[in-house]
């Protein structure tokens, strides 16, 4: 009969074996202390913000509304939530991933105006 394991083939096996009985086990729960943790700005933090709330262009056709949660939604015409996406505020800028995969940004000229994409928005 053929030899199947090679002495050195054998001793990895156990080492992998053994290693694998000294590990602790997890409990149930456990599962969600071994995901990445992200931090993300607190809701209240969000609310606090300066910008969070609906930015309105003059004619009304463009509308952003800046949530809490550092997500947009943007009705066009009378399309209401014609583009969704997550936005990030630095300082004055303002930079847009609509869940599409489009990208845009803008700035915050002053606490009620917003320039993006050509627009001029103003607080609502």
């Amino acid at each position: 009969m053929r030899k199947i394991f090679s002495g050195q083939v054998l001793h990895l096996f156990t080492a992998i074996i053994l290693t694998g009985a000294a590990m602790p086990a997890l409990p149930a729960d456990a599962s969600n202390d071994l995901k990445p943790k992200f931090q993300q700005p607190s809701e209240n933090t969000m609310q606090q913000h300066p910008y969070v709330g609906i930015w309105v262009t003059d004619d009304g056709r463009v509308r952003h509304e800046l949530l809490p949660d550092n997500r947009y939604d943007e009705a066009r015409g009378s399309r209401e939530s014609a583009y969704r996406g997550r936005y990030e505020i630095t300082g004055t800028h303002i930079e847009y991933w609509d869940d599409t995969g489009f990208t845009a940004d803008g700035d915050f000229v002053d606490d009620n105006t917003l320039h993006h994409g050509g627009m001029v928005l103003r607080r609502k």
